[in-house]
């Protein structure tokens, strides 16, 4: 090999062509029908809820029958249709938003290889763990459009089906419409984030098979799995670990002051699961034989 060629093999990659790597695959991400559905069915949930509170009430009964049952917040929407933005964030934390993550993560590089197109990318000047963080990235953003889904798709049905105004908090005090929308952005943020130790359990598993159904399926399983052991009474020693075990700590934002304790255990525990799995991810992708 020449001198030049050997200069020319080892010059760094321009940060312009990263962002073109990683514009390029959120392209390809959002372009897909896989994603457009997902998207659909997480807006739809608060439709399908402001609709049967709307019915509910109808008769001027309380959301629950009175019960107190359902997600958190439901008992107020049909006083505030911004509440909606709170209860369907708890309707969709504990499955539908961490199985739409799963399905993205999982199918990051495993599909990729299903596919045939891995080696491809990784002929181009991107390097494995330059891809494997664009990936997470592209299914960290995910989070957040999929989150913010969900919350305007809330809002824009709760202002439809209810009254807007100023609200009451979950301590009692009253805050103005204005600062009940900049908690719904805050709480929306919270959710995301709760989100991400997900996205990179989903991302090692998929470096794991060559199967992109297989990681999905693996994935969302695992998902499953461990907020059924969050339920049982025996395990309460370990819950506190679970990934799952402080997602709904996003409502303690309606409190006021705000009770950050959980907040901030929730955001050290998927940090944690985020530092560990991408980590798991990086060993595996960096040293796997890539055969398709």
């Amino acid at each position: 090999m020449s001198q030049a060629e050997t200069a020319g093999a080892v010059r760094p990659v321009s940060p312009l062509w990263t962002f073109g790597l990683l514009r390029s695959e959120l392209t390809t991400t959002f372009r897909r029908w896989r994603t457009l559905a997902l998207l659909a069915v997480l807006a739809g949930v608060p439709v399908l809820v402001g609709i049967a509170v709307k019915m509910e009430t109808g008769d001027g009964s309380s959301p629950g029958g009175g019960g107190g049952g359902g997600p958190a917040f439901i008992s107020q929407i049909t006083n505030n249709g911004l509440f909606l933005v709170f209860t369907a964030l708890a309707a969709t934390l504990p499955f539908f938003l961490p199985m739409a993550i799963g399905v993205i993560a999982g199918d990051a590089i495993a599909g990729e290889s299903n596919a045939g197109t891995l080696r491809y990318l990784l002929v181009a000047p991107a390097g494995r763990s330059r891809l494997l963080l664009t990936k997470y990235a592209t299914v960290v953003i995910f989070c957040l459009v999929a989150t913010l889904v969900v919350a305007v798709s809330a809002l824009t049905v709760g202002a439809l089906l209810f009254p807007l105004g100023d609200l009451t908090t979950i301590s009692g005090t009253r805050i103005s419409f204005a600062e009940g929308l900049g908690r719904a952005l805050l709480i929306a943020l919270a959710v995301a984030a709760s989100l991400i130790g997900v996205a990179a359990l989903g991302l090692f598993v998929s470096t794991l098979t060559g199967s992109g159904i297989a990681a999905m399926a693996t994935t969302v399983g695992l998902l499953i799995t461990v907020q059924i052991l969050d339920q049982i009474p025996q395990l309460h020693a370990l819950q506190p670990y679970f990934f799952s075990h402080y997602w709904l700590s996003f409502a303690d934002l309606m409190r006021e002051p705000v009770y950050w304790d959980d907040l901030t255990k929730n955001l050290g525990l998927q940090a944690l699961y985020a530092a560990v799995f991408g980590s798991a991810a990086w060993a595996r992708f960096t040293t796997k034989d890539i055969t398709a």
